[in-house]
């Protein structure tokens, strides 16, 4: 097992690494941008050092830094989370090269898996269902039309690298065509640096479902059960749920194999995650594969009780799995909300700002995965992403609910959040049935108006706490100050009791 390992990641997936990691005995070192100076993860890790200017590409995306780090400070692993360098395949290679290990699959299956089309035939090779649309790429309206004709309107043209939505065009009638192609490769270039698109068939209100794989170097493969993540806001998931409520035994082996099956024809080692589309005749069709650790990789901790993150670390470091896939069954059900600085009332624009107030929610089966505390700033620099609130009960109307009571335990001051978006979707009708698709924001929510994410009482004590607290702090600063007993450590108020630095 490996002794130090750097984690190239800034936020609560970096916390969340460092904290598997001290439970392993392993030491951690944290890199971090100016403005990240005072996050949470510099505080916890073992050791930090500072990358550059908040811009990504002079920080967090620089991989020569991260790389030129970890060998100063003796690190044998790089742990990249997700985003940012999580799924580029020079780093990956890099990191090999400069004789580190990369957590996470090697850089020739990131690569092959990051090329959409190339992911496409190797799926279509090994079995595994698709989405009918071209095999190759498509460079003008003519190609787009051949195909339209094979498999009918509507068609989604797509990237073939990159994602987020980015470079992609639904197509509903042949008018449409020629503007969707130059759109979608321009928009592709400029976006990825790669303008090459293809087009597959366009489903009509699909759901999003997940699974997790976990591959070790010793020929052991093994799937997961399912995630749920159709509640999503422009192409990005928002709240995600295991396991999902369409989902029975059978259709859940099959996917699995389905899964195991792509991750065997791409060569593919570690965690990471093979996404499909769902008819509403439960059919299901290859996605793609993400090549890390995913963003919602907490609910399938809660409903299976194994620690994903230990499991990544095992087998980069050559270990063996000692899993039995019989035995990795759903247990209770389990829901995640990603609570955003963006404000719902406003088309959800960002609002960062420093968190005057910051209240998490506890209690049985809650967990909160964070990288922010009271009085920490939320840079504009990077997603606003404040944590990731889980709930985990016996059955999925419970851990509903559970989500409900936590979301209302939720304090936050300084910026407006998703919380109140999040209880809408939670008390909706068609929400709680698991009536559910990858439209359902735009087509059950619509324009509606979202409630204020707490009452006037709760709001009125929340002002009153906060005011408290300062009065508190400030009367100790002046006690200390004018007894003179010890000078004004204006850096530790900036922290809450208990929280050092390290």
């Amino acid at each position: 097992m490996f002794k130090k390992i750097l984690i190239a990641n800034r936020g609560e997936i970096a916390v969340r690494v460092i904290r598997a990691c001290r439970e392993m005995g392993i030491k951690t070192v944290a890199v971090y941008s100016e403005i990240d100076r005072g996050a949470l993860h510099v505080r916890l890790a073992d050791e930090a050092c500072l990358l550059g200017p908040p811009p990504s590409n002079e920080s967090y995306l620089s991989g020569e830094k991260i790389i030129d780090v970890a060998k100063k400070r003796g690190a044998e692993a790089i742990h990249p989370g997700y985003g940012f360098l999580s799924e580029n395949p020079k780093f990956a290679k890099d990191v090999a090269n400069a004789g580190l290990t990369f957590i996470g699959p090697p850089g020739e299956v990131i690569e092959l898996l990051g090329d959409k089309m190339a992911a496409r035939k190797t799926m279509i090779n090994s079995g595994v269902p698709v989405v009918p649309g071209s095999e190759g790429g498509i460079e003008n309206q003519t190609q787009a039309m051949k195909y339209i004709g094979e498999i009918g309107l509507p068609v989604l043209i797509k990237a073939a690298a990159g994602g987020g939505g980015k470079g992609m065009r639904i197509v509903n009638s042949e008018d449409e065509v020629a503007s969707a192609v130059r759109g979608a490769s321009s928009e592709a270039q400029s976006a990825f640096g790669d303008g090459r698109i293809y087009i597959e068939k366009y489903l009509a209100k699909p759901r999003h479902i997940e699974i997790q794989i976990l591959c070790d170097t010793h020929g052991n493969y093994y799937y997961f059960p399912e995630r749920e993540c159709s509640i999503q806001r422009r192409h990005q998931k928002v709240i995600e749920e295991s396991p999902s409520p369409i989902v029975d035994e059978t259709m859940r082996k099959k996917m699995g194999e389905a899964a195991v099956a792509a991750a065997k024809a791409s060569g593919y080692v570690n965690a990471g995650t093979v996404e499909f589309l769902v008819d509403k005749d439960k059919n299901f069709y290859f996605l793609e594969v993400n090549t890390r650790l995913q963003v919602e990789h907490p609910i399938t901790e809660m409903v299976t009780g194994l620690d994903l993150v230990k499991k990544q670390l095992i087998v980069a470091s050559g270990g063996k799995l000692d899993l039995v896939q019989e035995e990795i069954k759903p247990r209770g059900s389990s829901i995640e909300c990603r609570i955003y600085a963006e404000d719902p009332k406003s088309n959800f624009m960002p609002s960062v700002g420093k968190l005057e107030l910051y209240r998490e929610p506890g209690g049985p089966g809650v967990r909160v995965d964070s990288g922010v505390y009271e009085g920490f700033s939320i840079p504009i620099y990077y997603d606003p992403l404040i944590s990731k609130l889980i709930t985990w009960a016996e059955d999925r109307t419970s851990a509903i609910d559970r989500m409900l009571r936590a979301l209302n335990e939720y304090r936050i001051v300084g910026c407006e959040s998703t919380i109140s978006f999040h209880k809408m979707v939670l008390k909706e009708e068609h929400f709680r049935k698991g009536d559910i698709s990858t439209h359902y924001i735009q087509d059950v929510l619509g324009g509606a108006t979202y409630e204020e994410s707490s009452s006037p009482e709760d709001d009125f004590a929340a002002a009153v706490a906060l005011t408290v607290n300062r009065m508190e702090e400030d009367g100790k600063v002046r006690a200390q100050a004018v007894a003179g007993k010890q000078k004004v450590n204006k850096w530790k108020m900036a922290f809450p009791p208990g929280m050092n630095r390290l």
